[in-house]
């Protein structure tokens, strides 16, 4: 019995980090990349998908692996299917740099959730979208909607 206790204890000395892989961490960027564009605190994920905020943390640190039943679980919570995961993971494992525009992407999707007055979210969104449309050349007509504010519907 001691000889197999020995060989357990021997290999287990690789280090939980060295078993992390690079796919693990691909996966922990799109959760905190999903949990970002929602609005949601570490704390609110953790809660949604039952484990506390150090565990969801160190989720989206890639720091500890996730099963198949707990990813399973945070596609739920957050939306998506399970594969949007694995989006954007390079062929060789690795994860591949997000690209600028990406990252604007995100930085305006944070900002957004955090104003809380409606009328500024509203407002920011109809300039997103007349920019939007003016960039793509599309004829838009002016609307006014239900609050009182000029919209533009498109034809």
């Amino acid at each position: 019995m001691a000889v197999a206790s020995r060989s357990r204890e021997e290999g287990d000395k690789e280090p939980q980090t060295q078993r992390v892989t690079d796919a693990d961490r691909h996966v922990g960027q799109r959760i905190r990349e999903r949990r970002v564009m929602l609005g949601l605190s570490q704390q609110q994920l953790a809660q949604l998908i039952g484990v506390t905020y150090q565990q969801a943390h160190k989720y989206e640190r890639g720091m500890n692996r996730i099963s198949s039943g707990r990813l399973f679980g945070i596609a739920q919570a957050l939306g998506v299917p399970i594969a949007w995961f694995f989006e954007g993971l390079a062929e060789g494992g690795g994860p591949q740099e997000a690209s600028p525009r990406q990252r604007l992407c995100l930085e305006l999707v944070r900002n957004f959730t955090l104003i809380e007055n409606e009328a500024h979210q509203e407002a920011l969104s109809q300039m997103a979208r007349a920019l939007a449309l003016q960039s793509q050349g599309t004829a838009a007509e002016p609307v006014e909607g239900s609050d009182g504010a000029r919209m533009h519907k498109v034809e």
